[in-house]
């Protein structure tokens, strides 16, 4: 039965990237805002309404670890995986100054992630986590301005992209959460701990949406509406899902994250800048490093 769900988990996700693809390209070229910018405001947030869901779920039974293991293996998993797999197929040529930025972004959250080990997650930080990402949010769409070179032949209504939007992250949501669900059953079965599954299980499976929005996208050679998502989804992940999960209890990184995790994702969100900076491209040179980071780091935690 879990690998059945699996089976139509995967297929819902499938569905539902290739639905948000059309619906976005078509979105920006309506209000003329670029596929970049989409992927970090819009659908950035939708991708990350599991890690939400999970975190807030997490937080209110009182398994903060699991919460926050989610959230940080969550961002790992973008950094590395989804953007490793996604410009192993199509490479991510031509990084602008905006993109570059959302990079930077990324590593002063994950300093401010490492600082809050000495501190606590409650409604001050949320507060403070919305109004920066409302903030943020808001200058991405104003700097945003769409590409003519992104223009193809996907077009249509406002109304109707924005209902193929919706329908998509819909669909990647509930096909996350029945593989996530199938996933965590199993592991259970042969007594994997919740520290454990959070970093690996529940962060895969809540970016799998990042993960197939990505290669559907890099298939379709939209990739820099995929690093939009991808890097979009690390700062909700961080200022949204964790800033809303602190309204509904208060709670603090546990000390194996504190240890090891936070600056391994420290390191690849630098990693990630470098080839940005120094290359002005992410490719194929960065998938196979990100993969074999990836793994090895999967090996890490399950050693």
């Amino acid at each position: 039965m879990n690998i059945f769900l699996a089976i139509i988990g995967l297929g819902l996700l499938v569905v539902g990237a290739e639905i948000i693809i059309r619906g976005s390209v078509s979105f920006g070229k309506k209000i003329n805002i670029s596929l970049f910018a989409i992927g970090v405001v819009i659908v950035a947030g939708g991708t990350s309404l599991p890690e939400l869901a999970s975190c807030i779920n997490a937080v209110l039974n009182n398994y903060s670890d699991l919460a926050l293991g989610a959230v940080v293996g969550s961002n790992i998993a973008n950094l590395i995986l989804v953007m490793a797999a996604t410009t192993i197929i199509f490479p991510i040529a031509n990084i602008n100054k905006n993109q570059i930025n959302q990079a930077w972004i990324n590593i002063f959250l994950a300093v401010v992630f490492i600082i809050m080990t000495f501190f606590y997650f409650n409604y001050i930080f949320g507060i403070v986590a919305i109004i920066s990402l409302i903030y943020l949010m808001y200058i991405q769409i104003k700097k945003g301005e769409i590409d003519n070179s992104e223009i193809d032949k996907n077009n249509y209504s406002i109304i109707i992209s924005i209902i193929l939007i919706v329908s998509g992250i819909i669909l990647l949501v509930l096909g996350s959460d029945l593989l996530v669900n199938s996933a965590i059953k199993i592991a259970k079965i042969y007594n994997v701990s919740e520290s454990v599954i959070g970093l690996s299980l529940i962060a895969f499976g809540t970016s799998l949406p990042e993960l197939v929005v990505g290669l559907i996208s890099a298939f379709k050679r939209k990739v820099d509406f995929a690093l939009g998502n991808i890097l979009g989804s690390n700062i909700y992940n961080i200022l949204g899902v964790l800033g809303i999960s602190s309204f509904f209890g208060k709670f603090s990184i546990p000390n194996i994250l504190a240890t090891q995790d936070l600056f391994f994702m420290f390191f690849i969100t630098v990693l990630i800048l470098f080839f940005m900076l120094f290359f002005k491209k992410l490719g194929r040179l960065y998938g196979v490093i990100g993969l074999c980071l990836y793994f090895s780091y999967m090996y890490f935690i399950y050693g």
